[in-house]
């Protein structure tokens, strides 16, 4: 397989790094294509047998796979500026938020679109994405995407396209959720009068520790949060301040404004 990535930025690049890690594509079958011309030094020492060129270079795309891994709110502009036309066969894999595979078809006109979700873990491998696809696409090609998206971490079909605002939404933003929520309880630990790194530490470690729990236990996640919430115990104390402060809820409206914001992005 000859796979292009439009856009190459985080995603675009880990993208590339776990289909060359797991032997998915050949170096020299691979071609990163980037907007920044500044960048194509340090993307070439990481890609030393790939083809690196800028938007305005690319004439012509001999590849089976397109994946696009630009902004949404740049993907107006990439369309109007390529210079190259897409083959009847070629398959595209978009992995931008919001757009969806109809908008994506006319500005392309081209069918054979895929459209997928993923998430900042697939940086490690430990990513999951959701994706959804174009009438037309044959079960062989399907299974040829997902063994690429199964390459960074999980993947999940879905048929109906609507719910991929609500992916994007929960996991497609749900690191940065966790993060928000780990910088809190470090900031806690310091004003406790932990030392920074050593508070790190102890959050990091139960984040962890908590998550392999959830995930090797059969009871459900208000029994486990009994098991530490002792009658009168200090866990009572923080969850009924936040109970008291609403912070499910706020949590909730949170990721729904984000689903909307995913909405918006079609335009």
């Amino acid at each position: 397989m000859k796979i292009a990535i439009l856009g190459a930025g985080n995603m675009g690049l880990s993208f590339s790094k776990s289909f060359l890690k797991y032997e998915l594509i050949k170096p020299e079958n691979l071609h990163l294509i980037t907007r920044n011309q500044s960048k194509i030094p340090v993307i070439s020492e990481q890609f030393p047998n790939s083809k690196i060129s800028t938007f305005d270079e690319v004439k012509e795309l001999d590849t089976d796979l397109i994946i696009i891994a630009v902004k949404p709110q740049d993907f107006q502009n990439v369309v109007e500026n390529i210079q190259f036309s897409l083959h009847k066969n070629q398959m595209v894999l978009s992995i931008m938020a919001g757009i969806k595979i109809e908008k994506i078809q006319k500005l392309l006109n081209h069918p054979l679109i895929v459209r997928a979700m993923p998430n900042s873990p697939t940086l490690l491998g430990m990513g999951i994405t959701g994706y959804t696809s174009a009438d037309g696409i044959s079960f062989s090609q399907l299974i040829n995407i997902e063994r690429l998206l199964n390459s960074t971490g999980r993947s999940v079909y879905l048929e109906d396209e609507e719910l991929l605002d609500g992916v994007t939404a929960l996991s497609g933003s749900g690191p940065a959720y966790f993060y928000y929520i780990v910088d809190a309880m470090i900031k806690a630990g310091v004003e406790m009068g932990i030392d920074e790194n050593l508070s790190k530490l102890f959050v990091k470690q139960t984040m962890l520790g908590a998550y392999h729990l959830m995930n090797n236990s059969e009871r459900n996640l208000e029994d486990l949060i009994k098991d530490v919430a002792s009658k009168g115990g200090t866990t009572e104390a923080a969850l009924k301040t936040f109970e008291a402060n609403h912070l499910k809820e706020i949590l909730k409206k949170g990721i729904l404004n984000a689903e909307q914001r995913a909405k918006e992005l079609n335009g």
